[in-house]
């Protein structure tokens, strides 16, 4: 099975830029709860942005970066955002700055107006530069279930209708699936579906709110397995879905123990308001329980005092010793922000795990899919990967 690649191997910086906070829809499963039509991104407070990026070289030293466009819904303030790249690529080239050659302008969209006029244009105009994502939730059924219009319908017809123009732009485009309690029951579906719709690479993921009932881990498992069975039997393994990986489900290295999961601290996000966050989740509209952590502004620059909390996060600083002795703690994703929301207090070093038996559940049914290929692909099985039903973490011990 492929796995997805990352442009520049992750190592570019990756600043965020929330130009609004309205969407068309509202999507159940959205961690943004503080959406709202009124915070739109000013361009004067874009342009004190890329000014402040560009001119501190010795704090944005990083050989590439990313500009990464989020909203609510990004394309809806396309006119903006033309402007600020039109503004980066001159800045850069004028300084002769060494992103100039190594930069990239990355959104996720829901794809409803993806075929408009302004945005194809801003697409042609930069499509070598450019990484565009359409978030489709598999089937119409699990689709609709959660990515609705504020009314209440469905947006799968609105969406798939630009699938076919996306892929035509960005031939291997990949999408992004989120899983609720509610949608388990059609994910094996979903992610054939999707591969009939040419869409190859799915970056699929459970959320990480605690949001799951008793059951859900094994039925959770079961839908994985039928999915591994439909993958292997019929042709899809050379596709990919990254629920199913090599390098999930084993004890930790003792030589990661010093990194984080996550990339806040390591990346910046600026709202409407000019305010700098170590990750787009830390913003007020993406918290239900705590205050924003604000780490400086587009007038003031970083607080490095601010932001050094972040830069010493890593797995020990923020996990119990179950999690780090977990028999299967590779591969066990955590949100920052999701953490500090979670949270018994203001702190950012308390990790949540609502999703650990969700990931005991996906580690077995991996363990499953890969076993089963290497029987059909006629090689040894992996002594490394665990026999369904093995996975045992200690965390969720009751």
């Amino acid at each position: 099975m492929a796995e997805s690649k990352v442009w520049q191997e992750g190592r570019a910086k990756n600043i965020t830029f929330i130009v609004t906070k309205d969407c068309q829809l509202v999507c159940k499963y959205c961690y943004l709860v503080g959406k709202n039509i009124r915070e739109r991104m000013p361009w004067e407070v874009a342009r004190q942005a890329i000014d402040y990026l560009l001119d501190d070289s010795r704090q944005f030293n990083d050989e590439s970066v990313i500009f990464d466009f989020i909203g609510g819904e990004p394309f809806l303030e396309i006119d903006l955002i033309d402007r600020i790249c039109d503004y980066a690529k001159v800045q850069m080239f004028e300084k002769n700055h060494h992103w100039f050659n190594s930069y990239r302008f990355n959104f996720s969209t829901n794809g409803i107006n993806y075929h408009e006029k302004k945005i194809q244009q801003f697409i042609a105009k930069n499509h070598a530069h450019l990484s565009v994502g359409i978030t489709i939730d598999g089937t119409r059924a699990k689709h609709d279930l959660n990515r609705v219009y504020k009314n209440g319908k469905g947006s799968y017809g609105d969406v798939v209708r630009n699938v076919p123009l996306w892929l035509e732009q960005f031939p291997g485009g990949a999408t992004k699936v989120t899983i609720s309690s509610a949608d388990i029951p059609y994910i094996c579906e979903s992610v054939l579906h999707l591969f009939e719709l040419g869409i190859h690479t799915i970056n699929i993921n459970c959320v990480f709110e605690e949001v799951w009932n008793g059951k859900d881990d094994q039925l959770f498992e079961d839908q994985l397995i039928r999915l591994a069975d439909e993958m292997i039997d019929h042709g899809y393994s050379e596709y990919h879905c990254s629920f199913f990986s090599e390098y999930i489900g084993k004890p930790l290295d003792r030589k990661l123990q010093n990194q984080n999961w996550c990339g806040a601290g390591m990346m910046l996000a600026v709202d409407a308001a000019g305010n700098f966050y170590p990750c787009t989740r830390f913003a007020q509209y993406s918290l239900r329980e705590k205050e924003a952590r604000i780490i400086g502004n587009v007038r003031d620059g970083i607080d490095r005092n601010r932001l050094r909390p972040f830069l010493t996060l890593d797995r020990c600083t923020q996990s119990t010793q179950e999690c780090i002795d977990c028999d299967v703690a590779s591969g066990c994703a955590w949100c920052q922000g999701e953490n500090y929301d979670a949270a018994a207090t203001r702190t950012i070093y308390q990790r949540s795990t609502a999703i650990c038996k969700m990931h005991q559940a996906r580690v077995r049914a991996n363990n499953y899919y890969w076993n089963k290929l290497f029987r059909k692909m006629e090689m040894k099985p992996r002594p490394d990967l665990y026999q369904a039903g093995e996975v045992n973490c200690a965390t969720c011990r009751k």
